[in-house]
């Protein structure tokens, strides 16, 4: 058996893990990034079209190439690549870190690490999840299967499809298959606004004239060897009106509803689970419940942007290079005093929750509704510490809010911090009522 021992173990070698271990690396510790595949890069390696980067390196890449140059900047920062190796356990040894790796070259080593970074991304829901009724017919995949059949290994998933959720890859598969001269019938989205982001959806959709129904379930998927037609039908009130199905003739169906981070890792080692995300809960140094291990990207809760991935993942690094630099200065228990941060009105959540008093903080969250305006307000015990006005909140695109230092230095002991999403057209109201009285 192998033994390995670095100061920082992250395990994934997606945009999120390569970026973490590149900032990590690059101040010194001894980084190892780990990963299952033969090659680093994760998911972005079957992502061919452009718009990556843009904020991240400030020009517009395909995914490939935005994956060449995080792992270009991760070796050249000095951090160690592990590649066709499959992290099984870890092991919580306080100052120290056990993890399990098993490989079929080298079978299995124990590493030791000071720190440990997830970064191990997420995974799609598939027809499984969801419980869809009918055949058991070839022809039924999730967006990002057919994307990595059609991109890498250059086969037609078929000849007309239906795509069920309005997720970003099915989305963007949409306009790839039409590309590729398959006939795309429609999208269509249980829920009553789309899933993804709104470039993708005039992008993709509309400058294809491929219909997107809202408001509209898959029912079934029927045919003998291969996909024949679905049945779809309107969802009224939350409830869906089989007295409307329709039967839409088809040979494929791809789902995108949605990501699940990939945290069977995590809940194994006794990590506390967000209830929403289903990702880690984190503090303002992205470090779980368990001193030394920190999480970032997809795995802690689903991003929009790769590069809110890689500026998350390098703010993780950041801390887990002070957490190791205060293990050896014997300081590593004052490391986690926080003031919790709450999520109110139409915000489904916010992470982290908590912030650090008297440090800047990076807060990501999202709506629970679509808000053609709003107002974001930061508060304490009733005072306003910061407000911000947004324009077309959409729960498929991230709000990130900063929150300077001075905002949370004089807070009193026992204090807690609530973001609240407030409908325009709602605080007119609250405050046309409060006038009158």
């Amino acid at each position: 058996m192998n033994t390995l021992y670095y100061d920082c173990a992250v395990i994934g070698a997606g945009a999120a893990g390569l970026c973490a271990g590149a900032a990590a690396a690059g101040q010194n510790l001894k980084t190892i990034i780990i990963d299952r595949e033969s090659h680093p890069g994760g998911v972005l390696l079957q992502c061919i079209h452009n718009g990556f980067g843009l904020h991240y390196f400030k020009e517009q890449l395909t995914g490939p190439e935005y994956a060449e140059k995080v792992t270009e900047n991760a070796v050249k920062a000095g951090a160690d690549l592990l590649m066709d190796s499959t992290v099984i356990e870890i092991k919580d040894g306080g100052k120290e870190k056990i993890l399990t790796i098993y490989s079929g070259k080298d079978g299995v080593t124990l590493l030791h690490a000071k720190a440990v970074i997830l970064a191990m991304g997420c995974r799609e829901r598939c027809r499984g999840n969801l419980g869809i009724p009918g055949d058991r017919t070839s022809g039924v995949y999730t967006a990002g299967a057919a994307q990595k059949l059609l991109n890498i290994h250059g086969v037609l998933p078929g000849k007309t499809a239906v795509i069920a959720g309005s997720g970003d890859i099915g989305l963007i598969m949409a306009r790839r298959l039409s590309w590729c001269g398959v006939k795309v019938k429609m999208v269509t989205e249980i829920m009553p606004f789309p899933a993804g982001l709104s470039r993708n959806i005039a992008q993709c959709l509309e400058d294809f004239s491929i219909p997107l129904r809202l408001s509209t379930s898959l029912t079934g998927i029927y045919g003998k060897d291969r996909v024949e037609y679905v049945t779809i039908a309107p969802v009224i009130d939350g409830k869906v009106d089989h007295s409307k199905e329709e039967k839409i003739f088809c040979d494929t169906v791809l789902f995108s509803v949605g990501l699940i981070p990939e945290n069977e890792l995590s809940k194994a080692c006794g990590i506390k689970m967000h209830p929403v995300t289903n990702g880690p809960v984190t503090d303002s140094s992205s470090m779980t419940n368990i001193p030394g291990i920190f999480a970032c990207g997809n795995v802690l809760h689903v991003h929009d942007l790769v590069d809110f991935v890689s500026l998350e993942a390098e703010k993780a690094a950041e801390n887990c290079v002070k957490y190791v630099r205060n293990l050896h200065k014997g300081k590593g228990e004052d490391f986690r005093e926080d003031i919790p941060v709450t999520a109110e009105g139409a915000l489904r959540y916010i992470l982290p929750v908590s912030c650090k008093k008297g440090e800047e903080a990076s807060f990501y969250m999202r709506s629970s509704s679509v808000l053609r305006k709003a107002r974001l307000t930061v508060s304490c015990k009733g005072d306003i510490l910061a407000e911000k006005s947004l324009s077309y909140v959409k729960p498929a695109e991230m709000i990130a809010f900063t929150l300077p230092a001075e905002k949370t230095g004089n807070l009193p002991p026992g204090s807690t911090i609530s973001f609240s999403l407030i409908p325009v057209n709602e605080e007119e109201k609250e405050n046309e009522n409060g006038k009158r009285k």
